[in-house]
């Protein structure tokens, strides 16, 4: 007999699992808060750079946060400690890429992840995840375009049982700590990271303790069933039977590489049982990088990304493995770019990564499924040297500065500007004054950087900092100067980023934009500017009111209006006859564009 007729409390009613969907998601956002209020690293603290996620009983991914490049992160633990021998009060840390199979992407990432038990009986997992400014390696901040093999990147820890039964494993900390060149700062993110999973783990409990475990288990796996089959539904529309493919590029390694293609395929077929089996394929990736840029994709990656699409932030979903098992096989070769062999470096794995996006963007909108145009690579840029505090004396500094770019434009709305990653934040002015030894000349948008369009891509950020620090090394990373976001349906593709020293001045460098060691004195100014992203549609079909706004706001020049657009601006005012002249003659346009329009970007 089932379940449900010979225990019916064990059956989580309608009502009920929306009242358990609530309260895990306030559990994981409670968890994230406490991370963000406690933390003393800016990238934690300021750049927001943390996730949190609630995992069933079996481990699998009940609810997380909308950041779609994680896959299996219970699984690691599970490999060196099964779920049988755990005990309440047990906490499991580690940072292994290559053991995790990319679960966690680049060693700066710590994970820790609690069983949460109730009467004896295991009930669910806690996991929190952050990003730790410096954990040794080849230069302060362990991310570096210089780094040829990920022993460069810092200390590498396997899954790790850092409390047994509530008891602290100090020695592996210590050694974690000592590899820091900032071991107060290290401390402090760790302290901040388990209390945090020791507030998800108290709030599970908590639920627990109100519906029951039977009542739990069946809400979480009927949220888990709900998800999986709205993504497959969605892929069904999206995909007709066959084989969809893309292919998008990112520009170098920082090691003389370069480009390197990204070849994703999705094909849909039926099985001998006439159901759907859909198939992700990224075995014709181009071959791994000797630069930091190779991303261990693990395998839940393509369906997650695709399955936050899918759920388009409709809050009566979750974020949860039904994104993954949502897809039937995932199919990467090792060696590639996305599965890299150990040891290769993947400190710099982001740029790959938010490539991979923009892949499987241009995969969907290949099988027609309206995806949006493609975005920038976040850009980091990593300033480490010293300054003289108000005592006289020389002082360490670590300033690794994460900078929004714009994202590609909708087929109902422009792209968002100057966005991280997901809802990460770029650094307030004052923050950067009050902390680090540089003083903010300009911060704003850069105008013409988004692609034209129907609907414009989102613009990028100009930075400009005076450097007051007595020596500074800078390592930067921008991508899509050679490869641009591209535009679709007729919308153009997104402007690219600079970094400049001393501009307009005789002694103006431009620096290369992946690249490491780069010298800076006290009094130089370093400008830098993002890229946008690509647009949608015709930039003829835009509304000459929605350009007029673009040019008094700064987004686009008054050449730009009316050499893309067609659209006079005179003053504060369209000028219609000008532009009705101008559009008379409108342009041929094609499906992308990246510098020029084609029918197929490969």
């Amino acid at each position: 007999m089932s379940q449900e007729t010979t225990n019916p409390e064990a059956h989580c009613d309608p009502v009920t699992l929306e009242i358990v969907r609530g309260a895990i998601t306030a559990a994981q956002r409670e968890m994230e808060a406490l991370i963000e209020r406690t933390a003393i690293s800016a990238f934690i603290r300021e750049k927001k750079d943390f996730y949190s996620a609630l995992f069933d009983a079996d481990g699998v991914m009940a609810v997380g946060s909308m950041v779609p490049i994680f896959g299996d992160m219970t699984g690691p633990v599970f490999k060196h400690f099964p779920r049988e021998t755990m005990r309440e009060g047990d906490l499991y840390w580690y940072n292994d890429c290559y053991g995790s199979q990319g679960a966690v992407s680049h060693s700066n990432d710590q994970v820790l992840l609690a069983p949460v038990f109730r009467d004896g009986r295991l009930c669910a997992f806690v996991m929190g995840w952050a990003h730790f400014a410096d954990i040794g390696g080849l230069r302060p901040g362990s991310i570096s375009p210089d780094t040829k093999e990920i022993f460069h990147e810092g200390i590498i820890v396997p899954p790790t049982k850092l409390i047994d039964a509530g008891v602290l494993n100090e020695g592996a900390l210590a050694m974690f700590h000592r590899n820091s060149r900032f071991p107060e700062q290290s401390a402090g993110d760790m302290s901040a990271l388990m209390a945090a999973v020791d507030l998800g783990a108290t709030r599970v409990a908590e639920i627990v303790d109100r519906f029951g475990a039977d009542v739990m288990a069946d809400g979480l796996a009927q949220l888990l069933a709900r998800t999986r089959a709205l993504v497959r539904s969605k892929l069904a529309e999206t995909f007709d039977y066959g084989t969809h493919s893309f292919t998008d590029r990112i520009d170098s390694d920082g090691h003389g590489g370069g480009p390197y293609a990204l070849r994703f395929s999705l094909t849909r077929e039926k099985t001998d049982g006439g159901d759907d089996r859909f198939i992700f394929d990224a075995t014709e990736t181009d071959d791994q990088a000797p630069g930091p840029v190779n991303f261990l994709m693990n395998p839940g990656v393509p369906g997650m990304a695709l399955g936050l699409f899918y759920l388009g932030g409709d809050a009566s979903q979750v974020c949860n493995a039904g994104g993954p098992l949502a897809l039937d096989e995932v199919r990467l070769r090792e060696g590639s770019l996305v599965q890299p062999e150990w040891p290769a470096p993947l400190g710099m794995r982001g740029l790959t990564m938010m490539r991979t996006l923009s892949t499987l963007n241009g995969m969907v909108n290949a099988a027609g499924g309206g995806a949006p145009a493609s975005h920038s690579a976040y850009v980091v840029a990593i300033m480490r040297g010293t300054f003289t505090d108000k005592t006289g004396q020389p002082q360490p500094y670590l300033l690794a500065d994460g900078i929004g770019v714009g994202y590609g434009a909708r087929s109902f709305a422009d792209g968002i500007d100057a966005v991280y990653f997901v809802a990460q934040e770029n650094y307030p002015v004052e923050f950067l004054e009050l902390g680090y030894p540089i003083r903010l000349r300009e911060y704003g948008v850069v105008c013409d950087s988004g692609g034209a369009g129907r609907y414009r891509g989102g613009v990028g950020i100009t930075r400009e900092y005076e450097i007051l620090a007595d020596t500074s090394i800078l390592g930067i990373r921008i991508d899509g100067v050679e490869n641009q976001p591209w535009g679709i349906d007729g919308g153009m593709g997104g402007g690219k980023g600079r970094i400049v020293v001393n501009p307009g001045q005789p002694n103006e460098r431009v620096l290369k934009p992946l690249s490491d060691g780069n010298a800076l004195v006290k009094g130089d100014i370093l400008r830098l500017e993002t890229g946008g992203g690509g647009g949608h549609g015709h930039p003829f079909d835009r509304p000459p009111d929605e350009v007029l706004q673009d040019v008094l706001g700064g987004y686009v020049s008054h050449d730009a209006a009316v050499r893309l657009y067609g659209v006079s601006v005179k003053g504060r005012k369209v000028d219609a006859d000008e532009t009705s002249r101008l559009r008379a003659n409108r342009p041929e346009v094609k499906a992308f564009h990246r510098k020029e329009y084609v029918d197929v970007l490969d």
